[in-house]
């Protein structure tokens, strides 16, 4: 049963990975992340500097939020968007845990290639025979 769970647990954290690497592998989608990391924005906001249709720049938004990357509220009847940092604290981890495995697979072929490197170093001939 435990073993289920922490399948179950491994698959769901897969598929909330994917869904934000997917999100942020387009750049619009991207800037709206750099825009939003100065602060939450209405959406008109973050639309103006786009050179495309508030409907275009929805869809957009609609992703973002799909994935969990970026939250919205509502202020009367303004749309507030903000990112939502918990979703990124997973994707960091990943990353890190990456990093860590490559880290160590590198300094380990290190130790391999300088060992070998001993055992082939040119020999000092001066105490060898003459």
């Amino acid at each position: 049963m435990v073993e289920i769970e922490a399948s179950n647990e491994t698959a769901s954290r897969t598929v909330r990975l994917d869904a934000v690497f997917a999100a942020l592998a387009d750049p619009t989608r991207r800037a709206i992340i750099e825009r939003l990391s100065q602060g939450e924005a209405r959406v008109t906001e973050i639309a103006e500097p786009f050179d495309m249709s508030l409907n275009a720049v929805s869809k957009h938004i609609r992703v973002l939020e799909a994935s969990g990357v970026v939250e919205r509220h509502r202020k009367g009847r303004d749309h507030i968007l903000s990112i939502n940092a918990r979703s990124l604290d997973e994707v960091d981890g990943w990353i890190e845990r990456t990093r860590r495995y490559w880290e160590e697979r590198l300094d380990g072929m290190e130790r391999l290639l300088q060992e070998l490197n001993k055992d082939h170093a040119p020999k000092d001939r001066k105490h060898g025979s003459q």
